[in-house]
């Protein structure tokens, strides 16, 4: 399935687990796998706490110092700290099912994690039984 997604910052992360968890109980798989797929070099998913907010503050923060924005980047597009931070996070995260559930952890989301925006976007959810 595929979703949409507008972003509306430069860099930020956007908790789309709601997303997949509607994906799983729309298929109906009770046991099995679910994959988030990102089709872009500047955005990336990855899985993190949701309880507290500034985590994902520091992450991109930290991030931020390691991979600077302005910098002796090569790319003439003048985003090559966006490409480094996508390919850091991934371009996709699979979650296991069971009894239709996700399995993941009390104080985990999986997040779109924007590093070029704001941007209209989109990623690819597919479940999997087995």
């Amino acid at each position: 399935m595929r979703y949409q997604i507008q972003t509306r910052k430069e860099q930020e992360f956007i908790d789309i687990s709601h997303k997949v968890r509607e994906a799983v109980n729309k298929s109906g798989v009770r046991d099995g796998i679910v994959v988030v797929f990102v089709p872009h070099t500047t955005a990336g998913v990855t899985i993190n706490e949701n309880a507290d907010r500034d985590v994902v503050m520091d992450i991109i923060t930290s991030l931020n110092k390691r991979f600077p924005v302005e910098g002796d980047y090569l790319h003439f597009e003048g985003n090559s700290h966006a490409h480094i931070k996508a390919s850091l996070m991934g371009s996709s995260c699979t979650v296991i099912i069971k009894d239709g559930r996700l399995m993941l952890g009390t104080w985990q989301g999986i997040y779109f994690c924007e590093f070029d925006g704001p941007r209209s976007r989109e990623f690819y959810i597919r479940v999997m039984e087995g």
